[in-house]
């Protein structure tokens, strides 16, 4: 009982209007039940992660199955999809109806539903039956408890890697044949890649106690301040670092800056003092594009490395604040950044600019350790993740 009222509370005055469109829809739903409807999103504002991709490949491949994706219309990525057809305005009555209607609700988010809290109440308590297909939009290292099942109640959890997929299946609560091994959906785009080695990525990912600006911001930086916390200080020392100048200049390097999503809020905190820089708006350009121009990354603990060791290029991890990081956000799970055969990580940001030249001089080269780890950690590596993706979902209920 004192868990069902803790998840009653999460909905918020604001998500009032949306109980009534779900009340209203479930008779319409019911009428378009036998249509046999897959739902597809993302996060509301995007058209460029798994989920879009899928959308592509059905659309393409699958013209039969009776597919829609759900999306805002002010979305930069709306033309991207749209040309498809079958898009839902994300959030409207519409969504809520082909919503309940669907027999698979395909997300690359855990949030992708027409109203999170909402949906989460309804889905977790039995109230609704969903279907939720998870696609996820990275590949899980952590322990991310929110991700269990007894909090999600998920059909089906896709995962990308052979050590992934052991670890959320031994770990997560998910029951028998739930979690599947399928590859990323976007992943069938990273092959023969071209990178420009003149090109830097620095991506760093968000800390959920400054991005939400709770009682733990003040707690945990001291400040409520958000350039004075020690994320925008580290990065913006590191931004302006003199090594990164020089590096700059002496091998003709341009760096691209890419924080988190959560983070881009923020952005005119982020201060740089020189044009080798490049400072990228998430509605500016596309991950993924981003991705494959980069010949190296440098990250904290974003998941999104793992797509560049897919792609066989070298990372390097600057972790100023782990243990912080570990105690109030993500927990550790199977990855280890201190031994691993994909990156260094360094806590001092000079030894990061020491390191990356040494990279550079070899021109990016990754050892035979990296590739022999890479054969067994992407042992499904190939242009077929859609693919995969589509018959497991189709076959969810086969098994």
């Amino acid at each position: 009982m004192k868990n069902f009222l803790k998840k009653l509370l999460r909905v918020k005055f604001g998500d009032i209007p949306h109980m009534f469109m779900f009340v209203l829809a479930i008779i319409p739903s019911k009428m378009k039940k036998k249509e046999n409807i897959w739902l597809i999103c993302e996060d509301e504002m995007e058209a460029r992660d798994n989920g879009y991709w899928l959308f592509k490949f059905i659309k393409e491949n699958y013209p039969e199955q009776s597919c829609y994706y759900a999306i805002n219309k002010k979305s930069s990525d709306y033309k991207k999809v749209s040309h498809f057809g079958d898009i839902i305005e994300y959030g409207s009555f519409k969504h809520w109806i082909y919503y309940l209607a669907a027999s698979r609700n395909i997300s690359s988010q855990k949030s992708g539903k027409p109203n999170a809290a909402i949906c989460y109440f309804l889905e977790v308590y039995g109230l609704i039956n969903a279907n939720t297909v998870f696609l996820q939009h990275g590949i899980i290292k952590d322990d991310l408890k929110w991700l269990y099942y007894s909090v999600t109640k998920m059909k089906m959890f896709c995962t990308s890697a052979f050590d992934e997929y052991k670890y959320v299946k031994e770990k997560f609560g998910y029951p028998e044949n739930a979690v599947k091994y399928v590859g990323q959906c976007r992943f069938d785009n990273l092959h023969n890649i071209n990178s420009d080695l003149k090109t830097i990525l620095i991506m760093p990912t968000w800390r959920e106690w400054i991005a939400d600006e709770d009682y733990r911001l003040k707690k945990l930086e001291g400040t409520t301040v958000i350039s004075e916390t020690d994320y925008f200080k580290k990065w913006n020392e590191f931004l302006n670092n003199e090594q990164l100048v020089n590096i700059s200049k002496k091998y003709n390097i341009k760096f691209m800056f890419f924080p988190h999503r959560n983070m881009q809020k923020y952005l005119k905190y982020f201060c740089k003092s020189n044009e080798f820089i490049e400072i990228i708006d998430w509605r500016d350009r596309d991950i993924q594009d981003v991705l494959k121009e980069a010949a190296l990354m440098i990250t904290d603990y974003s998941s999104v490395f793992f797509d560049m060791i897919y792609m066989k290029k070298p990372i390097i991890f600057y972790q100023f604040d782990y243990e912080k990081f570990r105690s109030y956000q993500y927990s550790e799970g199977y990855f280890n950044y201190k031994d691993n055969p994909f990156g260094k990580s360094f806590c001092n940001q000079n030894d990061v600019f020491n390191e990356l030249e040494k990279i550079i001089n070899n021109d990016f080269k990754v050892s035979s350790d990296y590739l022999t780890a890479h054969d067994n950690f992407y042992r499904l590596y190939d242009c077929e993740n859609c693919k995969r993706t589509y018959n497991e979902i189709k076959n969810l209920y086969r098994h």
